[in-house]
């Protein structure tokens, strides 16, 4: 696909490019990621596990996981954010700069593939070969833990629901997401409904194990199995 691919370093947003963005990530996300591991655990994450972590950010999770798992990549896009692992090194993560379509995954097949709050930086026709790309590298049974913003409504109810999410929002962008960021990503990244996103992991060869709607509808999750 040389040439033909997005780039998507263009596609992540300032949030995650920006170095002074970036060095406030971690606040404004408060991202505990103990339930996803005790989620994982369940399937059977332990200590002969490889796991790579699409979209790591700030390596919140992959690092988390590296307590947990024999080998854990983290893989993420922006540079700025790459830099922030530096300070965290531990023997069994990998660090690598690249994206959902160009990392390319050598070794054993992984056990797990975590994802939260990247693939909707994807249009559409991106998501669907990320996730086939994303079953390519699980073994047979593999688990892939996807969290994003995903529409979880119809689109009569976009206008409604949108609004209330964007006024949610705060107003510090140090604290948090603010009603212009909010704004910002309804009309310039691309979460999309859940059923269609769900029909692209059945289609990429994963059977849904798991699937979590929060009361906004705006943000859900899924453990999904890779078929053998």
């Amino acid at each position: 696909m040389e040439g033909r691919l997005p780039d998507e370093l263009a596609l992540a947003g300032r949030e995650h490019v920006e170095p002074a963005a970036v060095a406030v990530y971690e606040r404004k996300a408060r991202f505990d990621p103990e339930s996803d591991l005790a989620l994982l655990r369940k399937y059977g994450l332990g200590r002969d596990s490889t796991v790579v972590d699409l979209g790591a950010g700030t390596g919140v999770f992959g690092f988390a996981a590296a307590r947990v798992a024999r080998r854990v990549i983290a893989v993420d896009v922006s540079p700025a954010m790459a830099d922030t692992w530096r300070s965290k090194w531990v023997a069994n993560v990998e660090c690598v700069n690249a994206g959902f379509l160009t990392y390319e995954h050598t070794g054993e097949p992984a056990d797990f593939v975590y994802t939260r709050n990247a693939l909707h930086h994807l249009p559409d026709f991106w998501k669907a070969v990320a996730l086939t790309r994303i079953a390519s590298m699980l073994r047979p049974e593999g688990v892939l833990r996807l969290r994003d913003l995903v529409y979880s409504f119809g689109p009569s109810e976009a206008d409604a629901l949108l609004e209330a999410w964007i006024a949610s929002g705060g107003s510090d962008s140090s604290a948090g997401w603010t009603r212009d960021e909010l704004r910002a990503h309804v009309r310039d990244e691309h979460s999309t409904f859940g059923w269609i996103l769900e029909s692209m992991l059945q289609r990429a060869g994963f059977d849904i194990e798991e699937a979590c709607y929060d009361d906004s509808k705006i943000y859900a999750g899924y453990v999904a199995i890779k078929r053998t």
